[in-house]
């Protein structure tokens, strides 16, 4: 017994002491002390800085329906619930690693009705020994006879070379790599919403701005229609007229059909059938416009740590580093103790009675000898993908300052053309006013005042796109520093 118990007591001794594999260290971040220095654009196109953008960084412009879209699509969007699914079979799957480094207790019972062969080997012996006189005592031991058995069965592996904890610091690397791509999610589902929203509106604002213009000219056509009639205008003029009504009236369709896209891009989003927004996403009555805040990027290390697809590339580069422990494990000898306690008769009087019990310990030892460079070719694999996360990592970061100095070049830009084309717009409106008035004294032709009438609508037309562009340039800025909106994952 104290020979059996031995090798128990050293697996004890010598677990939890060793734990092979590379340790994780954090990656520094790859990043400059100013972002500023990490830039291709123009210095012109410098983002103003400010205070830091809030995590609802959506409700900036002030409008309740896309607030309201926006709590739709985190509870409802087919691909955050994915996500949500997926963070929580990696927490599940850490429970099912732990459960490795604890006994294994089964409990099992049966009743078995038998009957032993006359033939069997055993009878051989009893007639080698008891010749003739052997066959009544193998007609007795033949008999039917019913086996009661019940027991309990344990069994331990010692966690000698840290495969255990190894796996459980790659399945808690697994779970902060879920809960990253899980904010993720929620970044790119308020991100698609937002934008979406803002083509919506935009196109709202492109038709209504079309459709008064098609009343206006419709207007001054049936003016130029009642001049004809006088001879104070040439035909030719009231044809030019028609012409440009015809072109305006055509653009109206088409974005109409962008109107749709748009509406069920959105419905798509928060999980709806074609249409079922159709109430909601009615163009309001005015058009108003919050102003947009000031930037701010915050500090480099600060932003390579917001940013949900860097942690999900750290935790992958976790979870590899972690997997080369677990490969090494298995190049060293492993032990199992194994251990039965139960009760076994065929008198069912007697199944409880202290002379029916069994018992049994058995440690095994699990030596690997010789295995054609398998578990080796598995540690080889894991380094290799070890190298291919921490490629990926850094990647992942270069491109994360791509996106933000793209982002924020270009929100800065947005801003300067919504300015310049403002002020275009209004120019245009006073020097087609001026035409017009000019057309109306006998100064200029019809020609003047058609190209001073496409040069004020086109200028709307562009203010508006623009104003569109700007809602969504301020979407891609928080979404490149990775400003992920608040959830409970509870």
């Amino acid at each position: 017994m104290t020979k059996l118990l031995r090798p128990c007591l050293l697996a004890l001794a010598v677990a939890g002491c060793t734990t092979v594999g590379p340790d994780f260290v954090p990656p520094p971040a790859a990043a400059p002390d100013d972002w500023t220095s990490w830039r291709s654009a123009d210095p012109s196109l410098a983002a103003p800085v400010g205070q830091a953008l809030p995590a609802d960084w959506w409700r900036a412009f002030e409008d309740p329906v896309l607030d309201q879209l926006e709590q739709r699509a985190f509870a409802a969007n087919p691909d955050l619930r994915t996500a949500a699914l997926h963070f929580a079979q990696a927490r599940v799957q850490r429970g099912v690693t732990e459960a490795q480094s604890g006994p294994q207790v089964n409990l099992s019972a049966a009743v078995s009705r038998q009957r032993q062969s006359e033939n069997a080997a055993g009878s051989r012996l009893l007639r080698a020994i008891a010749g003739d006189n052997a066959q009544p005592l193998i007609e007795f031991i033949s008999e039917p006879f019913t086996l009661y058995q019940a027991g309990f069965d344990a069994s331990w592996e010692p966690d000698l070379w840290g495969r255990v904890r190894r796996s459980l610091e790659a399945a808690d690397a697994d779970i902060e790599r879920q809960a990253a791509l899980l904010d993720l999610a929620r970044l790119s589902v308020a991100s698609e919403v937002a934008q979406n929203y803002f083509e919506l509106r935009t196109t709202q604002r492109q038709i209504r701005l079309a459709r008064a213009d098609v009343a206006a000219l419709q207007e001054r056509v049936g003016l130029l229609q009642a001049r004809v009639r006088a001879g104070v205008v040439d035909q030719l003029d009231l044809e030019r007229q028609r012409a440009e009504l015809e072109g305006l009236q055509a653009q109206v369709p088409p974005l109409l059909a962008q109107e749709g896209a748009s509406a069920n891009r959105i419905a798509l989003l928060l999980g709806e059938h074609p249409g079922a927004l159709r109430a909601e996403l009615q163009p309001p009555a005015q058009d108003t416009r919050a102003a947009l805040p000031d930037l701010g990027a915050g500090l480099p290390a600060e932003v390579a740590r917001r940013r949900p697809d860097i942690r999900a590339a750290e935790a992958r580069l976790h979870n590899a580093t972690a997997s080369i422990g677990v490969a090494q494990a298995d190049l060293y000898p492993s032990i199992r103790i194994g251990a039965h306690a139960g009760l076994e008769s065929y008198l069912g009087g007697a199944f409880t009675d202290w002379a029916s019990r069994t018992w049994s310990i058995a440690p095994s030892l699990d030596l690997p000898l010789f295995d054609r460079g398998r578990r080796r070719g598995v540690v080889q694999l894991r380094e290799l993908q070890q190298q291919e996360a921490a490629i990926a990592w850094q990647r992942t970061v270069l491109q994360a300052w791509q996106e933000i100095d793209d982002a924020l070049s270009g929100y800065a830009a947005e801003r300067q053309q919504e300015q310049g084309l403002a002020a275009r717009a209004r120019s245009a409106r006073q020097a087609w006013e001026l035409v017009q008035a000019r057309y109306d004294a006998g100064a200029v032709d019809f020609t003047a005042v058609l190209d001073a009438q496409r040069g004020w609508l086109q200028a709307r037309r562009d203010l508006v796109a623009s104003q569109g562009r700007l809602g969504t340039r301020f979407v891609a800025v928080n979404k490149a520093v990775g400003n992920v909106p608040p959830a409970s994952r509870e």
